[in-house]
């Protein structure tokens, strides 16, 4: 039988990034970058999805807080479905509010305020995790859910307001 060759289809709406930062990237005969919004359909036959998608930082994911996070997982969780996809979902420890247990364990539910000026991203990514769940359980939906702490790339926006860029910037301020 004859190797399988894998596709990668990149969907980005470059909204916190640049398409410079995948430029290396554009080369490859075997990854195809469409820039789309999730949170809008997207009718694509794949067999696997990576939903990475979702403002991280409070400076984006509060320019349209209504769109952060759940519209783009309810988009995803149909198309995989509908092509029955493997899907996973990146989530984020967000999920546990400000947390009164360091460090969280799974069986931590959190404290959260769903009203707070961050609950746009928290409570969409709580419910997120919720709906791939009932996908999982109501239509056999192969999921994953990973729960993301802080992170930091090469080329991420040093003005991002993130804890690990937030500190190297004020290191290299001398601050």
């Amino acid at each position: 039988m004859p190797p399988v060759t894998r596709y990668l289809l990149c969907i980005y709406n470059f909204f916190t990034g640049r398409r410079a930062n995948v430029a290396i990237l554009l080369g490859n005969p075997h990854l195809e970058i469409m820039r789309h919004d999730i949170t809008f359909p997207l009718f694509v036959e794949v067999d696997r999805i990576f939903n990475l998608a979702c403002p991280a930082s409070p400076i984006h994911y509060q320019f349209d807080p209504i769109q952060t996070s759940l519209h783009g997982a309810i988009n995803m969780l149909g198309l995989a479905k509908r092509v029955r996809a493997k899907i996973l979902q990146a989530s984020t420890s967000e999920v546990y509010g400000d947390p009164e247990v360091h460090s969280q364990p799974e069986e931590y539910w959190g404290r959260v305020n769903p009203i707070g000026i961050r609950s746009c991203y928290d409570e969409g990514k709580r419910c997120a995790e919720t709906l791939f769940f009932y996908y999982y359980r109501q239509h056999n939906v192969a999921i994953k859910v990973i729960r993301i702490f802080n992170t930091y790339g090469p080329r991420m926006h040093p003005n991002d307001g993130l804890v690990v860029s937030n500190f190297i910037v004020q290191a290299l301020r001398g601050q």
